[in-house]
């Protein structure tokens, strides 16, 4: 089966590399670029609006694991009946308005940013399109069905590493954080987005959790030997550790955001980082 697909029109894979992107933007403090693709995200991707519609039916799809089989039958059925409402006509020209809008704001290399799930995302939209033959289509939806009732993928039993010194996670921190996204930073970016259309509700939520695990995992980061050893880097930990607790009742602010991405690698490179 060989179908072409039109990244630019899957507007579930523009989504969500424009979402990596203002992750980027905002770990470099480009605060020009995050502004731009924070704007076109509101912009193109508002409650009701044509693109934000079939974002929903992507995400009713590629976001749901472990279910039974008869139950991602019926949430791949009532995708399919949504994405037939959508006005095709209309939907295509929000696609054409997005695409130069991120052409001329920022740039045409956002369209080649890494998602991890590009290929289910392809497959999702080849399922979709009308021009798909009924046999392709049948395979295709399998493969969804397949992807659906599949378990989770297993968190990581993180444990203590040896030889992790403050310098040497920070740097590899400052050094990587444009090429690989931490699912639970891709998480709380996608809320920040989010967060523009209910008030910030679920975003409060989220950071209320992950500032609490991530205050948990600096604290028991005091007892690694090569971080309790160093004064300087017991400091500085204890550091990060008051200053997530300062924003229990703070505003969220840029600031906010910002520590608790770093915090988010820091913690990722201390319990699981690559031995090099």
């Amino acid at each position: 089966m060989k179908t072409r697909h039109n990244k630019k029109r899957n507007t579930a894979f523009v989504y969500e590399a424009l979402v990596r992107e203002v992750t980027v933007a905002v770990l470099k403090e480009n605060v020009d670029r995050r502004n731009k693709v924070v704007t076109i995200i509101k912009k193109h991707f508002a409650d009701g609006s044509p693109l934000r519609q079939q974002l929903e039916c992507y995400r009713s799809l590629y976001e749901v694991r472990g279910v039974s089989e008869n139950t991602a039958k019926r949430i791949l059925n009532e995708a399919k009946m949504a994405s037939r409402l959508l006005d095709a006509h209309g939907l295509f020209i929000s696609q054409s308005d997005l695409i130069d809008d991120v052409n001329k704001e920022v740039d045409s290399q956002v369209f080649n940013n890494f998602v991890p799930n590009y290929k289910t995302l392809a497959t999702i939209s080849q399922m979709f399109s009308p021009k798909t033959s009924p046999r392709d289509r049948v395979i295709l939806e399998n493969q969804i069905i397949k992807a659906m009732t599949s378990p989770p993928p297993p968190k990581v039993n993180v444990a203590g590493i040896d030889n992790v010194t403050y310098k040497t996670f920070v740097g590899k921190f400052n050094n990587k954080y444009g090429d690989e996204l931490l699912q639970e930073q891709k998480e709380l970016l996608t809320r920040y987005i989010s967060s523009f259309s209910d008030n910030a509700l679920e975003l409060k939520m989220y950071l209320n959790t992950e500032i609490a695990r991530l205050k948990e995992k600096m604290t028991e980061a005091t007892a690694i030997e090569d971080i309790k050893k160093d004064e300087d880097m017991l400091k500085k930990t204890e550091a990060v550790v008051e200053r997530l607790a300062s924003y229990a009742k703070s505003e969220i602010t840029e600031e906010v955001l910002m520590t608790v991405l770093k915090t988010q690698s820091l913690v990722e490179e201390i319990y699981n980082g690559n031995n090099d």
